[in-house]
């Protein structure tokens, strides 16, 4: 098992993202991950700086840790030929270490441009034919593409590394793992659902399996659950309303409700590593082989320190058969 550590972008500043990819890496995380907002969740987060930049700097200022965009839509705010650009640089200043995370989108960031958010459907159809723009150029020379809803017109990405970064496709339903499979070189998830891991494997899929764990350490419990109400109730509205919701304004609106204990249901909080050991282990149990922890205490570095003394271990040595061992405990 591999573990990653989650630079939330939302919660902190440009500077403070790069420092804490820095320390994560001293802590032993094997790979930092990180969000492609133009808009945080809730206006309590606060920030929301251009992840590409911060790739570059975190790229530059670490050494051995991988790094990972969680994840960027290619088809609206963007157009898949700037990220091919975008992921190709990446891949470059960190000498292979980069792997691109791909998604289609929520209706918070991709808005902004003034443009339709369409359906799933046809979003899942854009992103296909995202990833086929992108795997076009990174094959170099000038390239044309006549989609359906993309073009690509006389392009060429001039600075590409020797061997392309690995695409991991988002995926919340059979159908988005099936592509992941189909175009992609890894899964993405959120929840630790075993139909996901075996529509992917069942379409050829045989790539890395990433999953998003949330927690919230503090050295007691209750401090930790009043950060994560604060900055991550969000988290528990499910997908449908997170991809959907256009504005902060509209999360702080639909969280109004949310209690500590609806918080408490979804996430390991405070200072026993018991309580991360299973949080984790239904998504090892589930078939993830990545687990990225995105913790929403009010102290990253007190965080870092447990992951490295308390956590590091038992996270590594979960499989599906441990995990297993774990939950029924």
């Amino acid at each position: 098992m591999r573990i990653g550590y989650k630079l939330i972008t939302e919660g902190y500043g440009p500077k403070e993202i790069v420092r804490q990819a820095k320390a994560a890496e001293d802590a032993g995380f094997d790979f930092v991950e990180l969000s492609d907002h133009f808009h945080p969740w809730l206006e309590e987060q606060g920030h929301s700086a251009f992840a590409w930049s911060l790739l570059g700097a975190i790229a530059q200022s670490t050494d051995r840790v991988g790094l990972a965009a969680g994840v960027t839509c290619p088809t609206i705010r963007y157009h898949p030929a700037v990220i091919a650009q975008a992921a190709a640089t990446v891949a470059l200043l960190s000498d292979g270490r980069f792997t691109l995370g791909l998604g289609s989108g929520e209706r918070l960031n991709e808005h902004v441009v003034g443009r339709e958010f369409p359906a799933v459907g046809r979003r899942q159809a854009m992103l296909r034919e995202a990833v086929d723009i992108i795997r076009l150029l990174w094959k170099g020379g000038y390239q044309s593409y006549d989609g359906r809803y993309l073009q690509l017109e006389d392009a060429r990405v001039f600075d590409l590394p020797a061997a392309p970064p690995p695409i991991a496709i988002a995926a919340g339903g059979a159908r988005s793992a099936r592509m992941a499979a189909e175009c992609g070189d890894g899964l993405f998830a959120t929840e630790p659902k075993r139909s996901l891991v075996d529509a992917y494997t069942a379409a050829g899929g045989a790539g890395p399996r990433y999953a998003e764990v949330l927690v919230a350490f503090a050295a007691d419990a209750q401090t930790a659950l009043t950060s994560a109400l604060r900055t991550m109730r969000w988290a528990v509205t499910g997908w449908k309303v997170m991809s959907e919701l256009p504005n902060p304004a509209n999360f702080a609106a639909a969280t109004t409700t949310v209690t500590q204990d609806d918080l408490a249901e979804h996430l390991a909080y405070g200072p026993d590593p018991a309580r991360y050991l299973e949080a984790c282990a239904p998504f090892a149990a589930a078939g993830f082989d990545q687990l990225v922890l995105m913790n929403c205490g009010p102290d990253p570095d007190a965080f870092l320190a447990f992951f490295s003394s308390e956590l590091a271990g038992p996270l590594r040595a979960l499989d599906a058969d441990s995990a297993r061992l774990v939950a029924a405990s």
